[in-house]
């Protein structure tokens, strides 16, 4: 099972999915924001743009995602990725399905002001935060469309509360229970340490 958590940017799904990761016994990981970096790093800052546009990038994520996959050795893959162009969205997630992978969709929602909030909190740089920001309006619209239905409203629920539904919705069994409240900040600060780009 794949299981991709989509959202805005800063809604909570690297956290939400590095949490499912570690309280589903045997899931792994797979984020295609490193693939998306790495070809941004290929090329002049001046021709830098979204790399979801490079056609390239969603052909690695999907043969990447579908070869880990189909592996066998993890029976859930969790893959947080903001996806909201419909046709982006069909050449990944479509095209996984139509080569027989089970694909749980989900997208994180929430009120502007809740992103906002989580932005402000996290421990990354300020330029990314205030591109995450400016891309809010388009991807909270953008994610009201149909092909994005299965959504967790994530307003007022905490990260453990927000696992649970996301697995409730995509039929998943947490194996292993929430992290007592002492261990949840040092996780957090780990988890966010590694989403800070350079």
């Amino acid at each position: 099972m794949i299981v991709w958590v989509n959202g805005a940017f800063g809604i909570g799904k690297s956290h939400t999915a590095a949490e499912l990761v570690r309280r589903v016994p045997g899931a792994v990981l797979s984020d295609p924001e490193h693939a998306g970096f790495g070809l941004q790093r290929m090329q002049p800052k001046p021709l830098r743009t979204d790399f979801q546009d490079v056609a390239g990038w969603r052909v690695a994520v999907r043969e990447v995602i579908a070869g880990v996959d189909a592996d066998g050795r993890w029976p859930v893959v969790v893959v947080p990725m903001t996806i909201v162009d419909e046709g982006y969205f069909e050449d990944t997630v479509g095209w996984l399905r139509d080569h027989g992978h089970d694909v749980r969709h989900v997208a994180l929602v929430a009120t502007a002001e809740t992103i906002r909030r989580r932005l402000r909190r996290r421990a990354s740089n300020i330029v990314r935060e205030t591109w995450a920001l400016g891309q809010m309006e388009r991807c909270t619209t953008a994610l009201t469309s149909p092909v994005f239905a299965t959504q967790v409203r994530t307003d007022g629920l905490g990260l453990d509360e927000v696992v649970e539904e996301v697995a409730r919705v995509v039929g998943l069994d947490l194996g292993r229970p929430a992290l007592p409240r002492w261990r949840q900040g040092p996780r957090r600060l780990i988890v966010g340490v590694g989403l800070i780009r350079l």
